[in-house]
């Protein structure tokens, strides 16, 4: 599920297509959410991200339908990843709280720490201890439901990364890339105490990096997905 043009699936496309493996890309805006019922038909649903409330039904009503989407692959164990917002759903949909403008902002490339729990994943085990993802956000989860397992966390965000059954969700953006980066509004990024020179210079740095580290999660996601076939 896209639910902004401008955070699309970026990578995911290209190591989804890598893998053989087709996908059905709703655009929530202009093509709508598909019924629940049509992920008895699929193998894993993705959730990708947008400047929006989990919530904020009024300027997004699509978000209703695909929070009915995240709860229906709960309830069948049915593979899910959710990025941003998207994760910021699957949290909250499962009982957990998201909060605008909460806590730090973080934009750019920037380290991530792996819990214990991380190393015993099906997912989150296939990514170094300590791996540098691309940020942007000002909002946040602040809990979880009792059952969700914290997978990573940083410094300026406690909750960056959980599982909940065979729902993953992350804060950072695996699929993004540098070229993010250079479309965000300079005098936008100041305002929230950014530098954009800075964080394109620490782009060069870690990029090629963090994509090794990024497919390896994804890769990893994707194998949950074949083995939910059967």
């Amino acid at each position: 599920m896209v639910n902004d043009v401008d955070s699309p699936p970026g990578k995911f496309a290209d190591w989804l297509a890598e893998a053989g493996i087709d996908a059905d890309v709703r655009i929530a805006p202009e093509t709508g959410v598909p019924e629940p019922t049509e992920l008895d038909r699929v193998d894993g649903l993705i959730l990708l991200g947008g400047g929006l409330m989990p919530d904020e039904t009024d300027r997004a009503p699509w978000l209703r339908g695909e929070a009915d989407l995240v709860r229906r692959a709960l309830d069948n164990d049915l593979p899910q990843l959710g990025v941003c917002l998207g994760g910021q759903l699957i949290a909250h949909v499962a009982g957990g709280t998201v909060q605008a403008q909460s806590g730090t902002p973080e934009k750019g490339y920037t380290w991530i720490d792996l819990t214990e729990a991380a190393a015993e994943d099906p997912v989150f085990s296939a990514v170094s201890a300590r791996p540098a993802f691309l940020e942007s956000h000002v909002d946040r989860i602040v809990d979880l439901h009792a059952e969700a397992v914290l997978l990573a966390t940083s410094p300026a965000c406690r909750i960056q990364a959980f599982r909940i059954g065979r729902a993953w969700g992350t804060q950072f953006h695996p699929e993004a890339t540098a070229q993010n980066i250079s479309r965000w509004d300079e005098e936008k990024l100041a305002k929230l105490g950014f530098n954009k020179d800075t964080l394109e210079r620490e782009a060069e740095e870690r990029e090629g990096d963090s994509l090794v580290e990024a497919k390896r999660l994804f890769t990893a996601f994707l194998t949950v997905v074949r083995d939910q076939r059967g």
